[in-house]
């Protein structure tokens, strides 16, 4: 029987292959055009792995580790290949869990569980294991398997959070990777072997350990650990939080919901935070020449709701608050820098009158009465409109902008009169012990629900524009974690069960021909392990209301 021959298309090339031509063969042969690993395929704009095969004649478009889903790849890829070395290493019955906590600098903060030392040796044995695996280029394969057979292999491995996870998937299909003999479950496509996995260092932190990977930039060079302290421990305690309500994972937030009571959770998260706000405004109120409250952090992470909180237990401790934009001090937007791209940027330092901002706040130091602008963002210009301050003893300033963690916006302000606070929704769920939850997720689906309720904007442009946000944060934001006095996690573990009913008919409405679709349809999946929670037990001053609304600092 003569074999099928099907035309493939690839940039302006096309090309002939019989059926069951794997396209991982194909990108082999290209592979020289590229300058970094191919590990993924746009099969006819669809998001392919390189193990499927040509079955029509269709377009490919190759992704490699230097775009934003192959080098997401890579990563997931690379956590497997390292929760496997570590089994290797120390052996299957002395390893209870090896757990990848959140992201840290470059890489992912991992611990183990068990009958382990984790020590500087034992992380260089873990090490050449992992380089070994490599080197061999075993096959990562896949197998597709019943969700209830899925469930029982997780139990017989001792892999509870994934027994928990499956219990409440709809579907009735799982896909296992494996290398050898040892078997995972991933969120998402693999590179097609352990060949691809040559980039990487590990490195011992606190009680731990860091899995140092390249940046999406730079997909062949590892960078150096920076650790960040004062991120970390925020992160950590927002795990203890986790932990000490045993809520590590989607599974047992599942649980939570189904079974517990989701209304003692909202409660117990929402009084956690409260408490850390109330222990903020104190720590501000025992130093009298504190005059400035900084407030920054990326974007959706509840700087705004924030604000109203710390102003209120503020008052609490004897002072009164007054509140200031950055952004009423814009230049004028004529005056405004622009991008690469020719349009005005509004994220950079530039665009704020610096020498303004800082004068003002001189005057108001000394006591004198200044007239605070506001800006016009309908005429782009900045006006005058009798809003008149002055500060009294107990009067204090509470300054929200993305550069006011930089101490070139308050150049002219004593350090001791500035008290920064940095403020990121950073995530301390993951879906399971080895699949982790970027915060950026969690702040995207937030930005998508308030920008659909209070600006009209879809779904669709959120995500359009979501990588210019990011860009900006990276410039402007994050550089500058570590100057903050305090941190601030806005997160809350119940959110994401809230945010899912809100966020899936935006998530929805975004076409099927639509460059963001792909966008879409990973955070409809990453939705669908959610057991929904609704909005009636969530207070009216949660965090998670500024962007789901009916919250008491709504204007």
């Amino acid at each position: 029987m003569e074999q099928t021959t099907y035309m493939v298309k690839i940039g302006d090339k096309v090309e002939y292959y019989p059926e069951g031509t794997t396209y991982l063969s194909i990108a082999q042969m290209h592979q020289k055009d590229y300058p970094y690993d191919i590990v993924l395929v746009y099969v006819g704009g669809k998001l392919q792995e390189l193990r499927k095969t040509v079955k029509a004649d269709c377009e490919l478009q190759f992704l490699t580790t230097a775009d934003d889903a192959g080098h997401k790849t890579y990563k997931r890829s690379m956590s497997f290949l390292m929760v496997k070395a570590v089994y290797d290493t120390a052996g299957h019955d002395k390893v209870k869990q090896v757990r990848v906590h959140f992201s840290l600098d470059k890489g992912y903060y991992c611990t183990v569980k068990g009958d382990v030392e984790l020590n500087r040796d034992f992380l260089d044995k873990v090490e050449y294991r992992m380089r070994e695996m490599a080197e061999k280029n075993l096959p990562i394969n896949k197998r597709n398997i019943h969700t209830d057979d899925a469930i029982a292999l997780f139990k017989h491995h001792g892999m509870r959070d994934k027994e928990r996870l499956f219990k409440y998937r709809m579907v009735s299909k799982v896909n296992i990777y494996s290398i050898n003999e040892f078997e995972d479950y991933y969120y998402g496509y693999m590179v097609p072997s352990t060949g691809y996995l040559k980039y990487f260092k590990l490195f011992q932190y606190d009680e731990g350990f860091v899995l140092q990977m390249p940046e999406q930039d730079t997909p062949s060079v590892v960078p150096e650990f920076c650790p960040r302290n004062k991120l970390f421990q925020v992160l950590k305690e927002s795990t203890r939080w986790g932990d000490v309500m045993d809520i590590e994972t989607v599974g047992a937030l599942n649980d939570c919901v189904t079974t517990g009571s989701p209304q003692e959770l909202i409660l117990v998260q929402e009084a956690l935070q409260e408490k850390k706000i109330a222990e903020i405004a104190a720590e501000i109120a025992s130093q009298p020449d504190k005059k400035f409250v900084l407030i920054a952090g990326p974007s959706s992470s509840g700087k705004t709701t924030f604000s109203h909180r710390l102003s209120v237990q503020l008052r609490v401790n004897g002072l009164i608050p007054h509140p200031i934009a950055v952004d009423n001090y814009f230049v004028n937007r004529e005056n405004t820098p622009l991008d690469e791209e020719g349009k005005p940027n509004y994220e950079c330092l530039e665009a704020v009158d610096i020498e303004k901002f800082n004068k003002d706040l001189q005057d108001l130091l000394a006591g004198r009465t200044v007239e605070i602008p506001s800006f016009n963002f309908k005429v782009g210009k900045r006006e005058y409109n009798g809003n008149y301050m002055k500060l009294g003893p107990n009067d204090i300033l509470v300054i929200e902008g993305i550069h006011c963690l930089n101490d070139a916006l308050t150049h002219e302000l004593p350090k001791e009169n500035k008290f920064k606070i940095y403020i990121s929704a950073l995530t301390q769920l993951n879906i399971d012990e080895h699949n982790r939850i970027p915060s950026t997720d969690g702040r995207l689906l937030r930005r998508i629900v308030r920008d659909a309720r209070t600006r009209g904007t879809s779904a669709k442009n959120t995500i359009a524009m979501w990588k210019s946000v990011r860009r900006g944060e990276e410039n402007n934001i994050f550089p500058y974690q570590e100057e903050a006095d305090v941190m601030f996690n806005s997160a809350l573990l119940y959110e994401l069960a809230v945010l899912k009913q809100y966020a899936e008919p935006a998530l929805f409405g975004i076409e099927r021909d639509c460059e963001e679709y792909l966008e879409a349809k990973r955070l409809l999946k990453f939705l669908d392990y959610f057991v929904g929670i609704g909005s009636e037990a969530i207070p009216t001053n949660s965090l998670l209301r500024e962007f789901i609304g009916g919250g008491c600092f709504d204007l």
